[in-house]
């Protein structure tokens, strides 16, 4: 059986034609809602989420196309836009009964957060992105050979088929790799906890090479059409990354004020699955940002 997050019950919410999403909810107070990163599902908000359901309803869903939540076909394009999976947490939330929420993602999750800041700045109260940076702002720091860091980002870029076929060769080498190399303390994610996410990637390799060739498309789109006219987060922001703007040559802080006129800029030591890695930090930082 899979694992699951203790004490959390599991729904399915019906968010838009033909998509479900899997989502574990906890607690009771001013909601929350958590968002994965890659190659992970909401299991990674383990630890956190069962602190701040001690006076939070904390809502932990896997992302369309990912985990246990349903798959659709990018068939437009648009499937996988982090607008598209933006509006999906915002249905969901309604669903469950919360108008207004705080917001946190992490990785992918936070690209989705961002942009629901952007499109529904009236329904995010507090708003919390980990280890990302804005998909505009990461397309134009990456360059040079430090850009290998990021060779996924390339490889899912590319036109629909020799990029799901390569990675559905050999699945969990490839998610498997990102899970080592990223992380600082192997002990943080938990042997069954590892065989999830490879089991629900292996299962989820079309969707989440759309999401990813999303980011390299629309997405730019969206974000340059924003900065254009001006838009920026309204609400209190936090951002908690490493530093891996001194090897790649960028001021995240700066990258990120531009966005958030609110902003608390963290850096945070360990690898990048954080709230694995140091979830009583996560936790602390949330907090305060939930206290702005």
């Amino acid at each position: 059986m899979a694992p699951t997050i203790p004490g959390f019950d599991y729904q399915r919410i019906h968010v838009a034609d033909g998509v479900a999403l899997n989502v574990a909810v906890g607690g009771s107070g001013r909601p929350l809602v958590l968002l994965h990163g890659f190659p992970q599902t909401h299991l990674m908000w383990r630890r956190v989420a069962a602190d701040l359901a001690a006076d939070h309803t904390v809502i932990c869903p896997d992302l369309r196309g990912y985990g246990a939540s349903d798959k659709p076909a990018d068939t437009d394009g648009a499937a996988y836009s982090k607008r598209t999976m933006a509006a999906d947490i915002v249905t969901l939330a309604r669903a469950l009964g919360h108008e207004r929420f705080a917001l946190a993602g992490h990785d992918r999750g936070a690209l989705v957060a961002f942009r629901a800041g952007l499109d529904h700045p009236a329904t995010i109260t507090h708003l919390a992105c980990l280890d990302v940076l804005p998909t505009l702002d990461m397309w134009q720091v990456m360059r040079g050979t430090s850009a290998a860091i990021g060779f996924h980002l390339y490889l899912m870029a590319q036109p629909p088929g020799l990029p799901e076929q390569l990675i559905s060769a050999a699945p969990d080498a490839f998610f498997g790799h990102f899970l080592d190399i990223w992380s600082q303390n192997p002990d943080a994610i938990t042997p069954d906890v590892r065989a999830a996410y490879l089991d629900a990637c292996r299962d989820a390799v079309p969707s989440i090479v759309a999401d990813y060739r999303a980011s390299a498309a629309i997405d730019v789109d969206h974000d340059q059409a924003d900065r254009d006219a001006g838009n920026r987060l309204r609400m209190p922001v936090t951002v908690l990354q490493q530093d891996w703007g001194a090897f790649l040559g960028f001021d995240a802080r700066a990258l990120w004020s531009a966005w958030a006129p609110e902003l608390a800029h963290t850096t945070v030591g360990g690898g990048h699955f954080m709230a694995e890695e140091a979830p009583e930090q996560i936790t602390v930082e949330l907090r305060k940002l939930l206290a702005r």
